[in-house]
């Protein structure tokens, strides 16, 4: 077995004040001290990971092109692993950068292997068969997607910050960068264009061979029961054998919630306010219409999507359940316009695979599918004819985590914090509570902790308070102990804000800070401190006091405000009804180019 020993970075600020589990330090009332006992009402043992592990981003797994060998991105310990899956049997452990969080890999026509640093700003280049790294390369600080050109011979790079950048698959930096738009996900090649997907809007933006986008489409939305349901955070997209993509994502109640003792309830199929679905997109012709899937019931955190070999089967991790899903395209699909004229809008044909420990990937393999899990680490190869599976130990020290389970998992309702909180960073979405009103999910990373009073309102004293009423009482999730509450807490302190891309042009930020600290724009009284926040509640035109919130990654967070009412930061400025005129700082005699500067430097934050 081959292994590779990268030089290692030194830790984030953050990560490195961050206790371990041997030793707590007493300076927050989240952290544990080493003599803080069970507590009896704590359901089962607890886990804490000595380095809290990152929240599942899923889709880490590939399969070569001849079906013989997987290559596992393992983002909770660095390490890419390489496995013969004729031999069943490891056959290199690569160990990258501390904190580079490797997350999509794909093949390139020369069988290297190329995988996406999350973290790391880079792709690295791995020779599987030698089980050594051959190259490294910048793309941007958050590489997301990646996607092999065959005719080109090159490498496409979909990041959070909006870059689409495309590399040489040899040795070679990048040959171009297109700046598109916030929170790209995948990219898929389509013959002569690239089919681009955005994480918590479920769209699929087409980018023609000239860099331009030429088309813009999103799931359709859904009737369930009366119901409608939007599209939300698409988890996976991939290419299907028959043209345009199939993506895996979450839909999101539109009408009013309800909120009663023991769960939100919606009259869903599971009774859930969000569900999981597998839509296609990217090919709305005459010929091939756009399409509506049936709900998925209970496939909680469909964070990976696999299509079959011969394009009639998909396969979905369900990370929230420990499951794998197979259900048939034809029984999923019905043309928009005929809906299902009757027919039960549940996809009641999956069949449900439970998984022995936490599933993050899948990846179908001639006769077998492979699925890959984080803790422990593992490959599981499970025959489709129905043989006995058989489970391929990686080495690894465990990421057990308590915190991390309960941010996943929820044993006792259809749906995770992490549904509405993916990756710790939100879905996009605005709920309408009733009878609380319309609020947009806030974000939970970059030490939010710091922020308490929480929700928009401030009505949530403490992540005591949260746990009680959210998790509990609106969720229907098990009643936590203390012990268990302060572990949750430590792992959601842990979670680092998302990596900032460079702004375009760093003489409109520089104006824009000015403005920002101007006594007469009054922004930074109310936005200061580490967080960009007081703490505090206030009316600014809103009708009611809302808490101010942080303004830490502001510009990766649209739609703003409290309900939504702002699509981009600028439109928060320039139409009083939705910002609060000058109540919310002092903008009106402000121009539309200082406007403009100060946007810019929001986006850096």
């Amino acid at each position: 077995m081959h292994r590779l020993l990268a030089s290692r970075r030194s830790l984030s600020p953050m990560l490195a004040i961050l206790a371990t589990a041997s030793s707590f330090a007493a300076c927050a009332p989240w952290e544990l001290a080493e003599d803080d006992p069970p507590q009896v009402d704590d359901p089962g043992s607890v886990s804490i990971a000595a380095e809290p592990p990152p929240a599942i981003s899923g889709g880490t797994l590939a399969v070569s092109k001849s079906a013989v060998r997987a290559v596992a991105s393992d983002p909770d310990r660095d390490r890419v692993w390489v496995v013969d899956l004729q031999a069943q049997k490891l056959t290199a452990e690569i160990v990258l950068e501390k904190g580079d969080e490797p997350g999509r890999v794909v093949e390139d026509g020369a069988g290297r292997f190329h995988v996406a640093l999350r973290r790391g700003g880079a792709i690295v280049t791995i020779d599987a068969g030698s089980g050594e790294i051959v190259d490294r390369r910048a793309a941007c600080p958050a590489p997301r997607g990646i996607a092999y050109d065959a005719t080109t011979d090159a490498l496409h790079v979909a990041c959070l910050g909006g870059e689409l950048v495309t590399l040489p698959a040899g040795p070679g930096a990048a040959t171009r960068s297109l700046r598109l738009e916030r929170d790209l996900r995948d990219v898929v090649v389509d013959g002569d264009r690239l089919l681009v997907s955005k994480f918590r809007s479920a769209q699929l933006i087409t980018v023609d061979g000239d860099g331009s986008v030429v088309a813009r489409e999103s799931a359709p939305q859904f009737d369930l029961f009366g119901q409608q349901f939007s599209p939300v955070v698409a988890w996976r997209t991939l290419k299907l054998p028959t043209g345009g993509v199939a993506m895996v994502h979450q839909r999101a109640l539109v009408a009013p919630v309800e909120i009663v003792e023991g769960g939100y309830s919606s009259g869903g199929c599971d009774g859930s306010i969000v569900h999981s679905t597998v839509s296609e997109l990217g090919t709305p012709t005459s010929e091939s219409p756009t399409k509506v899937s049936a709900a998925i019931p209970s496939a909680t955190l469909p964070v990976d999507l696999a299509i079959s070999n011969d394009g009639a089967s998909y396969a979905v991790v369900a990370a929230g359940t420990s499951e794998v899903l197979v259900t048939s395209r034809v029984s999923l699909s019905r043309d928009v316009g005929s809906e299902f004229n009757g027919e039960d809008p549940c996809d009641q044909t999956s069949q449900r695979i439970a998984v022995d420990g936490e599933p993050t990937a899948v990846a179908f393999a001639g006769s077998a599918m492979i699925v890959q899990t984080r803790e422990p680490a593992t490959l599981q190869v499970l025959a489709l004819d129905g043989s006995r599976p058989r489970t391929i130990t990686l080495p690894g020290e465990s990421r057990k985590d308590t915190g991390h389970e309960m941010f996943h998992k929820n044993a006792s309702g259809p749906m995770a914090c992490a549904s509405c909180h993916p990756e710790g960073g939100e879905d996009g979405h605005t709920w309408v509570f009733n009878p609380i009103g319309p609020r947009r999910t806030q974000f939970v990373s970059g030490g939010i902790l710091n922020t308490a009073p929480f929700h928009w309102d401030g009505d949530m004293s403490g992540i005591e308070a949260i746990m009680g009423e959210v998790f509990e009482r609106r969720m229907g999730g098990m009643h936590q102990g203390p012990r268990r509450v302060k572990i949750f807490a430590r792992w959601i302190d842990s979670l680092p804000a998302p990596p900032v891309s460079p702004a375009p042009n760093a003489e409109a930020v520089a104006r824009g800070e000015a403005l920002f600290h101007d006594k007469t724009v009054d922004c930074a009284s109310c936005h200061a401190g580490a967080q960009l926040t007081n703490n505090e509640s206030f009316d600014v035109g809103t009708d009611k006091a809302f808490q101010v919130p942080s303004l830490v990654r502001i510009g990766a967070r649209a739609p703003f405000m409290h309900d939504g009412c702002a699509a981009t930061l600028k439109d928060r400025f320039v139409d009083p009804a939705c910002g609060g005129g000058d109540k919310h700082g002092k903008t009106s005699h402000l121009s539309d180019e200082q406007i403009d500067d100060l946007v810019a430097y929001l986006e850096t934050l």
